[in-house]
């Protein structure tokens, strides 16, 4: 009976140690892939840009590995005669809504023009002195986030003067869902909401660029030869942790995934965290003293201008807590705003000065949320208004994904 057990356990043993292997092997090969934006991929457009004069619209975050793209395509010989600089500047450094002036970079001595400035366009002028521009820059896929309109704009003066445009596509860190209403591009379209689209969209500017086109949303039904270096290994639940912070003020994959529902704060009184360690991760006013959590906002050079400078605000600690996973169920959330609104309006009856000028309306895109705020309406109130809208807007996005949901 004995060889007859030990042949049992020795079975036993193989099999075990087989499923042993099996399991090491899947788990290296479920891992999942490394992103691969597409500046990363050079083989792809290198041969695109050889004895072209290039124009580009970028700014600090379009890298290859630690290396700049603009330092990358002057090492691989490319002749770029023009850089377009963004809001925050090409290097980044500008405070939000700060002057982009016109310069000459430092680094390469190249020019460099604002389109955030004196305008958000470039220029015929310059435009067809380029054979093809290029537009590489992370976005954050925020309606109200900048870069989007800038990419816009460029689309529209590639269009007009027939230069073909070259998009150089990196993930969307809040591309795993979409939220929030479709703004009123008849009465609040601006340089924070110039297409219309919910706050949270869920594209790639790749993909918003082909939805652009497709939608025939440039001026007057122009279409922008567009050409898109897709990213590998990315998809739309992919959490991509940006390797360089996007602008002064999200200085962290936390500040993004809170972006969408504290941003709407730059239209009222209240202090979002500008001026200090942690910017749209903590609000707060000095009339909501019934919080334990305060915080001092002072000028810096990423605000140096901002609401309640130099003012003790007390409020709202997100650094830790909600979890990720519950930022991203809340999704496109007011009642960080309607908290804030209820407290400040009880105790000191400003009633609808809590919001500043229009910039609430036009960063949320419809005049008809601050109403309902003041009409004292819940969250989930307001949330279900944009529910049909946002269902409407999935299914007219689809033709132009280019990476599986």
């Amino acid at each position: 009976m004995k060889p007859i057990k030990m042949k049992k356990q020795l079975r036993h043993l193989i099999c075990s140690y087989g499923l042993f292997l099996l399991f090491l092997t899947c788990s290296s090969s479920c891992k999942p892939l490394p992103v691969i934006t597409g500046a990363d991929q050079t083989e792809e457009y290198l041969p695109l840009l050889t004895n072209k004069k290039v124009g580009i619209l970028t700014n600090h975050t379009a890298t290859i590995g630690k290396t700049h793209l603009v330092d990358s395509l002057l090492k691989h010989k490319v002749n770029i005669t023009t850089i377009f600089a963004p809001e925050h500047g090409f290097r980044g450094a500008i405070s939000a809504g700060g002057h982009v002036s016109d310069e000459i970079d430092p680094q390469t001595g190249i020019p460099i023009v604002s389109l955030y400035g004196r305008t958000f366009m470039p220029s015929d002028s310059i435009m067809q002195t380029l054979d093809v521009m290029i537009y590489d820059i992370q976005d954050v896929g925020l309606r109200f986030y900048t870069y989007m309109s800038s990419l816009y704009y460029l689309m529209e003066a590639c269009a007009r003067n027939n230069v073909p445009l070259l998009l150089l596509d990196r993930p969307n860190p809040n591309g795993h869902y979409i939220d929030g209403p479709i703004i009123d591009t008849l009465n609040l379209r601006s340089f924070v909401g110039i297409i219309p689209v919910p706050v949270v969209h869920g594209l790639t500017l790749g993909e918003l660029a082909g939805m652009i086109n497709g939608k025939h949303w440039l001026k007057d039904n122009l279409k922008c030869e567009l050409s898109v270096i897709k990213c590998k290994n990315y998809t739309h639940h992919t959490l991509y942790s940006l390797p360089i912070a996007p602008s002064p003020n999200l200085p962290n994959d936390r500040s993004i995934y809170l972006y969408p529902a504290l941003c709407p704060f730059e239209g009222t009184v209240v202090s979002l965290g500008r001026g200090t360690d942690s910017p749209f991760q903590i609000y707060g006013h000095p009339d909501m003293d019934q919080y334990n959590f305060s915080f001092t906002p002072v000028p810096t050079a990423a605000a140096p201008r901002s609401p309640q400078l130099n003012n003790l605000c007390y409020g709202v600690d997100l650094r830790t807590t909600p979890s990720n996973k519950e930022i991203f169920d809340d999704g496109f959330t007011l009642k960080y705003v309607i908290d804030a609104y209820n407290i400040i309006n009880n105790k000191t009856e400003i009633g609808e000065e809590f919001f500043r000028g229009n910039g609430f309306d036009r960063l949320v895109g419809v005049s008809y949320i601050r109403q309902m705020i003041l009409e004292g309406k819940s969250d989930q109130e307001i949330k279900a208004t944009w529910k049909l809208d946002v269902e409407q807007f999935i299914k007219e996005r689809e033709p132009y994904l280019l990476y599986p949901l």
